[in-house]
């Protein structure tokens, strides 16, 4: 005979004590660093209108490609400024994991679109070594000054609260790279403005827009893999199995399914198989065992346990759903 019990912690809507010692609320600190960080965006959207501006007028891909650098920022940065707005919001009956995933998905698009805007501006600079074209240096040295100095600002003001959120510190680690591209582009402007030299213009665009897709490409495996509900690449799911069974009173552990709803929520489903029938209390007991490892050891906060004895005979053996 088979004996079954889901014991599953819902994440909650009508909030107890457990709810409020795991869950902090936003204050005024979440509010002041929102604000920062839609100033930062706003002030990275004025870059790149600069730069396409300017880049347009003085014919200077590399301007072009610092711009479209910015814009990916400033796509970045209001992501970041939108997902502590919709973080917020509860989930309902027809959205019960919430609104998290949006993030994700405007992070797909935008890496998309930055990659598919590289090699874009990659066959330009082709054009450009082949057929290179005069260049305003003086304007293009100018224009990459002012988003120069707009980086620093953005630093600045996202400087005091990089170690305190992970959004801000994403941004902060974004605009440092910015910064580091401006000063490319100003030195490749004083290269044409002084000595003519018209080449290092696309080359300096083929530097940048493989440093884009260098770091937007990681950013595109990883939204992909939360999409593709993958485990993530710090879990193994055999340690969790070995250390879940080292409990007194635990068979084993099967039908293990773990996933991030986000970039930072991991959540984990799985069958625990107990040596012996028992009373819910000594289930109970158990079961805030392999709560308690999979919290300290692995940092998986969103759990469900399903509890049994002779149950899933055919499948003990699985750590995972194998060929469902």
């Amino acid at each position: 005979m088979r004996y079954e019990l889901l014991l599953y912690r819902p994440k909650c809507i009508v909030m107890g004590p457990e709810h409020k010692k795991h869950h902090v609320y936003p204050g005024n600190t979440d509010e002041i660093r929102g604000k920062k960080l839609l100033w930062v965006t706003v002030l990275n959207l004025s870059i790149t209108i600069v730069q396409i501006v300017g880049g347009l007028l003085s014919n200077s891909l590399s301007l072009l490609s610092d711009a479209l650098h910015n814009l990916g920022d400033s796509s970045a940065l209001f992501i970041a400024f939108i997902a502590g707005k919709i973080s917020r919001k509860a989930p309902d009956s027809r959205r019960t994991f919430g609104y998290k995933r949006v993030e994700i998905l405007a992070a797909l698009f935008n890496a998309v679109v930055l990659i598919s805007i590289c090699i874009f501006l990659f066959y330009e600079a082709y054009e450009r070594f082949m057929n290179p074209e005069p260049i305003k240096g003086k304007l293009m040295f100018w224009v990459a000054i002012f988003g120069l100095l707009a980086n620093l600002i953005s630093v600045v003001i996202l400087n005091k609260d990089k170690a305190h959120n992970l959004n801000v510190r994403a941004a902060y680690l974004h605009l440092m790279g910015d910064t580091l591209s401006s000063v490319a582009v100003i030195l490749g402007g004083v290269a044409i403005w002084i000595w003519g030299i018209f080449w290092i213009d696309p080359l300096i665009t083929v530097f940048v827009g493989g440093y884009i897709i260098w770091h937007t490409w990681g950013i595109l495996k990883e939204t992909v893999e939360i999409l593709m509900q993958a485990t993530p690449d710090n879990i193994d799911l055999g340690e969790i199995k070995n250390e879940v069974e080292k409990i007194d009173k635990v068979k084993n552990l099967h039908h293990v399914h773990i996933w991030k709803l986000d970039d930072t929520s991991i959540h984990f489903e799985g069958h625990v198989e107990v040596t012996e029938n028992m009373d819910l209390e000594r289930v109970a007991v158990v079961r805030q065992q392999v709560d308690k490892i999979l919290k300290s050891r692995f940092g998986i906060q969103h759990i469900t346990l399903q509890m049994g004895y002779r149950c899933c005979d055919n499948n003990q053996k699985l750590i995972f759903n194998e060929g469902k």
